[in-house]
C-alpha cells in the first residue's frame, strides 16, 4: 500500500514541471512583448498578466502540497533567435504549445479541482497558441503520446 506522500508525489513532479513552464512563459513574452508592433502588443500583455496569475497559483498549489515552490532561472535560452515580430509570434506559438504539454501531463495526474484547473490551463494555451497562429492539435498537449503510440503499431 503507497503512502498519501507516495500517492501525490506525480501530482506535485508534474504541478513543479508546469510552474517552470510558466516561468518559461513569463520570461519568454517579455521577449515577445519587445519585439511586436502596436497591433499585437495588447495580446502580448495580456498573456503576460495571464501566466504571472497562473505562475503564481501555482506556487500557491506547490506550498500546498507540501513542498517548495521550483524557482525561476535568471534567465532562458531561447529555442531560436527572435528578432523580429514574426519570430515573436512563433516564440509565443512555441511557448503556449510546451505550456499545455505541462498542462497535459498535469492533467493526467491531477484530481478534483486541480485537474479542472490544468484541463482550464491547457485549453488556454492552446486557444493562444492557435491565436498566435499556431497549427491547432486535435488533442493539444498530447503531440509526444501520439507519436510513441504510432510507434507502437
Amino acid at each position: 500500500m503507497r503512502s498519501a506522500d507516495e500517492e501525490a508525489a506525480p501530482a506535485l513532479e508534474a504541478t513543479q514541471a508546469a510552474l517552470a513552464a510558466e516561468h518559461a512563459a513569463v520570461y519568454g513574452y517579455g521577449v515577445v512583448g519587445a519585439r511586436l508592433g502596436e497591433e499585437r502588443g495588447d495580446e502580448a500583455r495580456e498573456a503576460y498578466e495571464a501566466h504571472r496569475a497562473r505562475r503564481d497559483a501555482l506556487q500557491g498549489t506547490v506550498r500546498d502540497l507540501g513542498a517548495s515552490p521550483v524557482a525561476s532561472a535568471a534567465g532562458y535560452a531561447l529555442p531560436f533567435e527572435v528578432a523580429d515580430e514574426a519570430g515573436a509570434v512563433r516564440l509565443a506559438v512555441e511557448l503556449e504549445t510546451r505550456l499545455a504539454g505541462a498542462y497535459a501531463d498535469l492533467v493526467l495526474v491531477a484530481e478534483g479541482k486541480a485537474r479542472r484547473e490544468a484541463a482550464g490551463a491547457l485549453r488556454d494555451a492552446a486557444v493562444l497558441a492557435a491565436r498566435w497562429g499556431g497549427r491547432v492539435e486535435a488533442f493539444p498537449g498530447l503531440t509526444e503520446y501520439r507519436e510513441e503510440s504510432q510507434g507502437d503499431g
